[in-house]
């Protein structure tokens, strides 16, 4: 059953134009992401589901029911929609505990301390319960908002950036944490994020923006994968374009060899010979489909290096002067300018064709 469905919403500042058109839906019990840069909507998206933002056109729906329409936005606070924001408003002259019932006053003591204990427990801060704001760390700051905004059992809970004020380690801990609670508690959630890891750990469903509309609504998998065109491909993960010719019957030939993959559908299936462009195309190679090889013919000089523990990630130089990335076992530390074997490793080739 869907929860969650915005079609075609538009939203203005004054003149400025912020959401353009923008339509997605998610399923209850799903957790999806808006993933984009600064200044591309996500944030004001949030804020129209919310109800703090009036939208312009299209319609906003929670459970079937219209939330949003122009002229027509029910207020927030009739939504059941739960919030937790960036800096996660806690309230600081409350325990840990009160910060949770706060939103249960309409329950008996009885009920309100029955699920403020279930969801300490789920939170794993049961012994945490009587301190205050001060005295517990970022992170359980950031599990004591969650657990606030989902002790009234909300159809819908909104995350704001909800890790950003947290150091890299502690927020790739805690997304998994988060999800899990999530799904524990059966919720149905939208977060907004910038961040890529976050938006992988954490959601079913991830919607990258970009001014205003939604590039591609897909799984995190299919996105780095499978990206619909060159915008995803460079804004999701890391990868390099190579040239490449179509051959036909779903064949790219490179400098690499001949590759099995996705044609742009505009290429003829018989190949360039019969295509007045020449079907010339960017072949997308991620650092996973390039793997190192001693035994490899192949050779490519390595121009730059990153260290990351168990593997560099490698820029190599290949023979036309084309480049290409690769993730290689720490254990085989070349230097710069060193030649070194490569092979093909690619079973998801995606292929754009060139501008031009």
């Amino acid at each position: 059953m869907i929860e969650l469905e915005l079609q075609t919403v538009t939203q203005s500042y004054g003149p400025k134009q912020v959401i353009d058109g923008l339509s997605f839906a998610l399923n209850r019990g799903d957790i999806g992401c808006l993933l984009g840069a600064s200044g591309c909507g996500k944030t004001t998206a949030l804020r129209c589901i919310a109800g703090f933002e009036p939208i312009d056109g299209g319609a906003i729906r929670i459970s079937g029911q219209a939330v949003s329409q122009p002229g027509q936005t029910l207020p927030a606070q009739q939504r059941q929609v739960g919030m937790v924001f960036q800096d996660y408003a806690l309230f600081t002259h409350l325990s840990v505990a009160e910060n949770i019932a706060f939103g249960l006053r309409h329950l008996s003591s009885a009920a309100q301390r029955q699920r403020v204990a279930q969801l300490l427990e789920l939170v794993g801060l049961t012994d945490e319960a009587d301190r205050q704001m001060h005295q517990i760390s970022g992170g359980q700051q950031q599990r004591v908002a969650l657990a606030r905004a989902l002790a009234p059992k909300p159809k819908l809970l909104l995350m704001d950036e909800p890790f950003s004020n947290l150091d890299v380690a502690l927020r790739e801990r805690l997304s998994g944490e988060v999800r899990d609670i999530l799904k524990a508690e059966g919720a149905t959630a939208l977060i907004v994020t910038h961040d890529q890891n976050e938006a992988f750990a954490l959601a079913d469903w991830v919607g990258v923006m970009d001014a205003g509309r939604i590039a591609q609504w897909d799984t995190p998998y299919n996105l780095y994968h499978q990206p619909v065109n060159r915008f995803i491909a460079d804004f999701i993960g890391q990868g390099a374009f190579l040239a490449g010719e179509v051959l036909g019957n779903q064949q790219i030939r490179t400098e690499l060899g001949v590759l099995d993959g996705y044609v742009p559908p505009d290429c003829p299936s018989d190949g360039c010979a019969h295509c007045p462009r020449r079907c010339r195309v960017d072949v997308l190679l991620r650092p996973d489909d390039i793997v190192h090889d001693d035994a490899s013919a192949l050779l490519a000089e390595v121009q730059s290096k990153a260290f990351r523990g168990a593997e560099f990630l490698y820029t190599l130089g290949l023979p036309s002067g084309q480049r290409a990335l690769s993730l290689v076992p720490s254990h085989h530390d070349h230097a710069i300018g060193e030649k070194i074997g490569i092979k093909l490793a690619a079973d998801h080739v995606v292929a754009f064709r060139r501008a031009g």
